[in-house]
Order: C-alpha cells, then sequence, then structure tokens
C-alpha cells in the first residue's frame, strides 16, 4: 500500500485533489445550468459529482423562511431572483410543481454516460431542506424512499451516494444510508472525511463533508462582488495543506450567471496543483477503517441562513490507528 495514513484515513500521496459537489435543486437548474457546467468541465478535462433532485420542484415554498434570521440578506446578496427566475420562485405556489424526475431524466442520464457520477440530492428539496431536522423516523424514511425510489427511476439503478438537500439531516438519515448500504455520504460542513454519531446514531457510512465556503456565501459579504468571492476561495487554498477539498456549488449559480466566475475559480485550483475530481475518486482513495468518529453539531455558517449539520469534536481514536 503506497503512502502513509494519517488521522482523517486518507493516503498521503502528494496529490492535491479539489472535488466538485454540484447541487441541483430545480428544474431549471437541471435544464439549463447543468448542460453548462458538463460542456465547460469537459473542455477543462475536469470531473466531478452531480447530485440531483429527483421529485417535485416546490421552490417557491422556501419563501415562507422569509422570517429566518440571515435569509432576506442572503436574498439582497446573492440576487436571488435573476438566479432562479419568476417561474420558479412560483413553483409549488401558485404554479404547480413540476416534477424533475420526469421532466428532465433523459438529460440526467446523458450526464452520467458522459462519465459524471451522479448521487441523490433530494426527492423535494424545499421539503426535505425545511422539515428533516425536525421529522420523526417515519417522516424521514418515507421521503428517503421517495428519493431513492424516482432516482432508481431516472438512472436504472440505486443511488450509492446521497447529499442532504440544505446540509440538513437528522439521526434516522444516518441508519438509512447505512441500511441502503451508500458507499459515503456528503451531507455536513467540516474539515475532513470522518464516520458520523448523532444523537447516538452512529452511522456506517463516511462523511465526505464541504470543507470551503460556497460562493454564494462570500459574494456580499464585506462588500465582495463576485470576482472578490472568487480571490477569497483561492486564497483559502493556496495553502499547501490540506491535500484534499471539496466544494459545493448549484447548478441554479455556477451553472447561470456565475459561470463566468466559477470557470476562473477552476482554473485557479488547477494552477495550484489540484486535482479537480468527483466525490467518488475521493472515497477511493480513503482507507474507511482508518477514519475517526465525530459527532455530528447543528451551527450556523457564515453567509448562510439558519443552522447547518457541521462536523463536531472528536469522539474516538481511527478503527485502523
Amino acid at each position: 500500500m503506497s503512502g502513509t495514513l494519517p488521522a482523517n484515513g486518507a493516503r498521503d500521496e502528494r496529490i492535491r485533489r479539489l472535488a466538485l459537489k454540484i447541487d441541483v435543486d430545480t428544474l431549471r437548474g437541471t435544464l439549463e445550468g447543468v448542460p453548462r457546467l458538463t460542456a465547460l468541465l469537459q473542455r477543462l478535462r475536469a470531473r466531478a459529482t452531480f447530485y440531483f433532485s429527483v421529485g417535485p420542484d416546490h421552490t417557491g415554498r422556501a419563501l415562507r423562511r422569509v422570517f429566518r434570521r440571515g435569509f432576506l440578506g442572503k436574498v439582497r446578496r446573492t440576487s436571488v431572483l435573476e438566479h432562479y427566475g419568476w417561474k420558479t420562485l412560483l413553483y409549488g405556489t401558485l404554479l404547480p410543481g413540476p416534477h424533475i424526475g420526469r421532466y428532465a431524466a433523459a438529460l440526467m442520464r446523458a450526464v452520467r454516460d458522459a462519465g459524471f457520477e451522479v448521487g441523490l440530492h433530494s426527492y423535494d428539496h424545499v421539503r426535505w431542506q425545511d422539515g428533516v431536522a425536525r421529522a420523526d423516523e417515519s417522516w424521514t424514511e418515507a421521503e428517503f424512499e421517495r428519493g431513492v425510489a424516482a432516482f432508481t427511476a431516472v438512472f436504472g439503478h440505486p443511488p450509492d451516494s446521497h447529499a442532504a438537500a440544505g446540509w440538513q439531516l437528522n439521526p434516522h438519515v444516518l441508519a438509512l444510508e447505512s441500511r441502503y448500504r451508500f458507499r459515503y455520504a456528503s451531507d455536513t460542513r467540516g474539515k475532513a472525511p470522518y464516520l458520523p454519531e448523532m444523537h447516538g446514531v452512529m452511522g456506517e457510512c463516511a462523511q465526505l463533508p464541504t470543507t470551503l465556503p460556497t460562493l454564494d456565501e462570500v459574494i456580499g459579504v464585506d462588500g465582495n462582488s463576485a470576482e472578490d468571492a472568487v480571490n477569497v476561495l483561492l486564497a483559502a487554498t493556496a495553502s499547501r495543506p490540506p491535500m484534499s477539498h471539496v466544494f459545493t456549488l448549484h447548478a441554479e449559480l455556477e451553472g447561470q450567471r456565475l459561470l463566468p466566475q466559477f470557470e476562473r475559480l477552476l482554473t485557479g485550483w488547477m494552477s495550484q496543483g489540484f486535482e479537480l475530481v468527483a466525490m467518488r475518486d475521493l472515497f477511493e482513495h480513503l482507507q474507511v477503517n482508518h477514519l475517526r468518529r465525530h459527532e455530528i453539531d447543528l451551527d450556523q455558517v457564515p453567509g448562510r441562513s439558519g443552522t447547518l449539520a457541521i462536523q463536531g469534536r472528536w469522539l474516538t481514536r481511527a478503527v485502523g490507528a
């Protein structure tokens, strides 16, 4: 076996890897943002993982978050209307929510057939993001299984990885990911891969957390423009350690109005020596039995409203340490 095994379970191969985790939340993001992103990634010969929402697009119902602390600030900073459009913002309220998996199945399969990894983001993105943190086992299981079934209907095979919508989950999600034998998940924010524990439930599905801020979390903060946000992110990855990162982007943002900034970000990371990879590439370079177990906490992240699932304190030594 090449390389040593640091505490985070990753082989020390002196290769810098940056995994691109693409969350696809809406029908518009699927139909318009995804093709633009795949074209850019193919041109740069970069890999990535597309996490698809596969059920009804009820984006308009997200406006109920208007009373959540920080939500209006984010709306003003990131020009939500410009990114999503009026039609999408009315889905699930004045307009019926179209079923993304039925409207866009052929396009989703084309992404997979082009060699990109695909995974499950959600069934109903807004319903999951707004409901799962307080949901019981029955609600969580039903919503999770709807997502697995709809994903399977689109791709002809079940998903083997999951990225929870809005970085929202509960302990039942960890149990479901283990039951369905998902290879790994990216449900949380954190610093390094780990095995999760939440309220006494020990998940056996490795967590590959998002390690970097998203562009929309940086834009508008301290007066940052979109170009400034690119510089902030490049500065965050300029130093040598750590050897790997996970960056989350959205088909509705980087796949549309922020596409030029995203391209500059990618070329900047390539200049820093990063290999741009899919989530499975990171996972395949882990030794899962050497991962430490960490508690999952709920906390705030600068630039984003509400609380998110966060990699918390270290609970145990790595199994193989």
